[in-house]
């Protein structure tokens, strides 16, 4: 028995036709009604479909793996973050994997990535689940026109149910995604975890784009003004990405992945993949609205005896998450396209105390503090941490990275140069001191420092350099106090900020130094000064 729909695709080539029941492209609706008959989720006070993922409850990056052939072979960046998995390994874990799901149910759903057209690529999504099919109709973008007759560019195929030997079959443990590159398929098993179906299609973008298109593809916000103004956001997790990117006197095009083409930015998803813990309608009223019937919940807890969310409950997991289509977001554009950005705004939270709250960045500043992605790790967020911690992160997103970061570095600092886009270091994190001794920057503060970028009204303001990162610091900016955008003197000890500053650099040198082989001297140049002269 099949569903309903009269012409279904061919998944003959798996082996898939013959699957218990084929269901292709369900709606929302369908979806959250076939969840809840197989016991997947429960539904909320407001409607959306709460769902566990399991065993895990975020991606494993030690379980990413890329088939290693004569596409991959010399242009991939092998190491700490893309491991070689055997082609003749991949082709019979393959089969398994089809095996297992041709005794069983299987969802089908036909879709896109990247909203503009020129370079959109056509997905096909077979899950073993209804909530993966429905996280799939939300993540990527939704043809108005589908033809089932039509093989896929792409083929992604999750079962969270299979669990792999790594013996046999070669993995690191039970669960895997691997990408093949050659056969442009991404095949899934043994976790439940949504992100993994989102993240595999964003590295396939992440190695095409550049090489081939010479789009580059970032994984950042962006939303655009009234008069067409595009601004781009980069930061890690904690940096304030998603909330300020979203501004109710701006139209959001994306909160996560795009490409920034010859004139273009465009969002590569139709929905968006929002961090929920701790969520309020006072802090993300867009993300708290968009939760509504067909939003997916994921790891959530609810308030004893009720259906009512209980977001502040992250017993499961920190990484609590809701995925929901971009038309929830009242003010999204669609189709989500943007003129290429006047500004771009790398979102740090600088836990020690240490960098500008705002300062703007020469084209070589930005590709060096591009490559550096620098972040810092406050006590408590993970076992182990006491004091803060320098995170670096390639690009704002090295898990995602199959080619070297200094390639999009490259890239990146063309387009700078060719729309002569103002690019802005932002410092979300603490000054006056350290995590423990100082103040996290007031949000306000940082809100209005962005504003004023916007405006152009950072444009004709004095500036002075930092002494240890060479930062252009703006001495005024409206809505902020003067003292607050030189940091050091917010320290009430300058001995103490000028050594911790110098310690902050020379982390950031030594991160480096794997990349200064293959960028110029000039972006080698652009980063701190170790000794500093202070």
């Amino acid at each position: 028995m099949k569903n309903r729909t009269t012409q279904l695709p061919d998944l003959s080539s798996f082996g898939l036709d013959q699957a218990r029941h084929i269901y292709y492209q369900l709606t929302p609706a369908e979806l959250i009604e076939e969840a809840l008959k197989r016991n997947e989720g429960v539904l909320t006070e407001n409607g959306a479909l709460a769902i566990d993922t399991g065993e895990f409850t975020g991606r494993s990056p030690k379980d990413r793996f890329i088939v290693e052939d004569d596409i991959t072979r010399d242009t991939v960046w092998w190491g700490k973050v893309n491991f070689k998995f055997d082609g003749a390994k991949f082709d019979a874990l393959l089969q398994k994997v089809c095996n297992y799901l041709s005794e069983r149910d299987v969802f089908v759903r036909d879709s896109c990535a990247c909203a503009n057209e020129k370079y959109h690529i056509d997905i096909r999504v077979i899950t073993e689940t209804a909530y993966q099919n429905l996280f799939s109709h939300h993540l990527f973008l939704r043809p108005d026109v589908i033809n089932p007759g039509l093989a896929p560019e792409w083929t992604i195929i999750a079962a969270p149910g299979f669990t792999a030997s790594p013996e046999e079959d070669g993995t690191r443990q039970h669960n895997f995604s691997i990408i093949n590159f050659s056969k442009k398929i991404i095949l899934i098993g043994g976790t439940g975890y949504t992100g993994e179906i989102k993240k595999g299609i964003f590295s396939v973008l992440n190695f095409v784009l550049p090489l081939e298109k010479k789009v580059l593809s970032m994984h950042c916000s962006a939303n655009t003004g009234a008069k067409g103004d595009t601004a781009i956001f980069f930061g890690l997790s904690g940096t304030g990405k998603t909330t300020l990117s979203a501004d109710p006197e701006r139209s959001l095009i994306g909160d996560d992945e795009h490409g920034w083409s010859d004139y273009t930015i465009f969002n590569f998803e139709g929905g968006c993949y929002a961090k929920c813990a701790d969520l309020t309608a006072e802090k993300e009223p867009q993300i708290f609205n968009a939760i509504q019937f067909g939003a997916l919940l994921e790891n959530i807890n609810f308030i004893k005896g009720t259906r009512q969310v209980n977001f502040s409950n992250i017993d499961k997991t920190e990484n609590t998450r809701v995925a929901y289509p971009l038309h929830h977001i009242n003010n999204a554009v669609i189709p989500s396209i943007g003129a290429s950005p006047k500004n771009i705004f790398f979102l740090t939270c600088d836990a020690f105390g240490i960098l500008p709250p705002i300062s703007k960045l020469t084209p070589e500043q930005a590709m060096y503090h591009f490559i550096s992605g620098y972040t810092a790790k406050v006590a408590g967020t993970e076992a182990g941490i006491t004091e803060p911690k320098a995170t670096f992160s390639a690009c704002f997103g090295e898990a995602f990275l199959p080619l070297n970061p200094v390639t999009y570095a490259n890239l990146l600092g063309q387009k700078i140069k060719d729309h002569q886009v103002n690019v802005w270091l932002v410092n979300t994190g603490w000054s006056g001191g350290p995590y423990g001794t100082g103040k996290r920057i007031k949000l306000k503060y940082t809100r209005a420092m962005i504003t004023a970028a916007l405006n152009g009204e950072l444009c004709n303001v004095t500036y002075i350099e930092h002494p240890v990162f060479n930062l252009r610091m703006p001495v005024s900016c409206p809505n902020v106090p003067d003292q607050l955008l030189d940091p050091k003197n917010t320290w009430s000890n300058a001995e103490n900020y000028d050594e911790k500053a110098q310690n902050l650099a020379i982390a950031f040198n030594k991160n480096f130094e794997q990349y200064a082989n293959l960028s110029n001297l000039a972006i080698s140049e652009a980063g701190p000064n170790v000794p500093a002269q202070v």
